[in-house]
């Protein structure tokens, strides 16, 4: 008896595989079509069931519509990535909540004094970073799961954009994302990926 093709042992059909993953692409052009304040809460009601420590969630995810906050946010981007943000339907600043354990006791409820285990300011923030980079991925495969495209960007100054839309200092900014449909030449060619023999191990 054959072994079963990879694609039979994933329990997503292979349109849902492609749409997530294969056919997906990090888009560097999108149309003018908006993207509406009803697609976010769908993408976010469907990705906050991603597992994070504690069940903590400090991922906070701030909208740029307006043309005035977006050229505040344009002086802290890379040359390469002023453009296409400033032409972006919508840009969503991702940063991590360093004061997410004051929600543990409501989010957390079966070990009620959780909260007090993340009392040290700097293992709080490296909590928020990690769990806050997990929720970005689950919100970069929700966004493809609503049918647009995701322009993922790491060519900022950060402290900068801390400083100008989370001036309490209660939230560090991780990463960019500009979302939408994808235009013109989105994307460039498909890079090589790693093959499973390359990646994974077995003991």
């Amino acid at each position: 008896m054959r072994a079963p093709a990879a694609p039979d042992l994933l329990a997503l059909d292979r349109a849902a595989q492609d749409l997530l993953f294969r056919a997906a692409r990090t888009a560097n052009t999108f149309t003018d079509e908006p993207v509406t304040d009803a697609q976010v809460a769908a993408i976010h009601d469907l990705v906050r069931y991603g597992p994070t420590a504690f069940n903590g969630q400090p991922l906070r995810v701030l909208l740029l519509r307006s043309p005035e906050s977006r050229a505040r946010l344009l002086p802290h981007l890379s040359s390469g990535n002023r453009a296409k943000t400033a032409t972006a339907p919508l840009t969503a600043v991702l940063a991590a909540d360093v004061d997410f354990h004051q929600r543990l006791p409501e989010l957390f409820p079966h070990r009620p004094h959780a909260r007090d285990w993340l009392t040290d300011p700097a293992a709080r923030a490296e909590q928020a970073r990690f769990n806050a980079a997990l929720q970005i991925g689950y919100l970069l495969v929700g966004v493809r799961a609503a049918g647009l495209a995701a322009g993922p960007m790491a060519g900022f100054d950060a402290a900068g954009v801390t400083r100008e839309f989370f001036p309490d200092g209660r939230h560090e900014t991780l990463l960019l994302m500009n979302l939408g449909r994808p235009g013109p030449d989105a994307w460039h060619a498909r890079l090589p990926r790693l093959s499973t023999s390359e990646v994974v191990r077995t003991l």
